[in-house]
C-alpha cells in the first residue's frame, strides 16, 4: 500500500516558476502591458471600422455587400475563382442557377 509521503514533491507550481524580482518578472509584466495596448488599440480601430459601416449604410450602400466585398479582397485571385466555380455548381445541384 502506497502512502502520500511525497504528495507536493516534484514538479514546481508555476507560480513558483516566476521570481517576482527576476527578469523574467519584468518581461512578463512588459509582455501583458503590450498585449493590453493593443487590445485597447484594436477595440479603437474596432469602433472606426463600425463608425465607417454606418456611414455607408447612411450614404445608402448594403452593409452586408460591402462586408462580402471587404471578405473577397481578402482572398487571392485563384482561391476566389475556385469558390466562386464551387457555388456555381452547388446552386445548378440545386436547381438555382
Amino acid at each position: 500500500m502506497s502512502t502520500p509521503a511525497h504528495a507536493g514533491q516534484g514538479a514546481a507550481s508555476p507560480a513558483a516558476a516566476v521570481d517576482p524580482s527576476s527578469v523574467a518578472a519584468d518581461q512578463l509584466k512588459s509582455i501583458i502591458e503590450r498585449i493590453e495596448r493593443l487590445e485597447e488599440e484594436k477595440a479603437g480601430i474596432a469602433g472606426d471600422i463600425k463608425d465607417v459601416y454606418a456611414e455607408a449604410k447612411a450614404n445608402g450602400f448594403d452593409v452586408g455587400v460591402l462586408r462580402k466585398i471587404i471578405a473577397l479582397r481578402k482572398k487571392d485571385h485563384d482561391e476566389r475563382t475556385e469558390e466562386e466555380a464551387i457555388l456555381e455548381l452547388y446552386l445548378q445541384a440545386l436547381g438555382m442557377a
